[in-house]
């Protein structure tokens, strides 16, 4: 899977969230988790990836993508 930090911060900074801290209060988890999150050190489980959706609104199709590989198989 390719998690889109990016898009993450985009959504964040858009709403007056500027740092790691500020994630992690909007979304309900730990400190840690928000600056993994922030720097893209780890990719959102699917209860954090729901919470991105509620608080920021980016789905969670657009936030996490399947490699090129796992992508094909699943098509096949």
């Amino acid at each position: 899977m390719t998690y889109d930090r990016t898009l993450l911060r985009a959504a964040a900074t858009g709403t007056g969230d500027r740092t790691p801290s500020d994630l992690s209060r909007r979304l309900g988890v730990a400190p840690a988790t928000g600056w993994r999150l922030w720097h893209g050190h780890t990719a959102p489980s699917a209860a954090v990836a729901a919470a991105v959706e509620r608080a920021y609104g980016v789905p969670a199709s657009q936030l996490v993508k399947p490699e090129a590989r796992e992508a094909r198989k699943v098509a096949a």
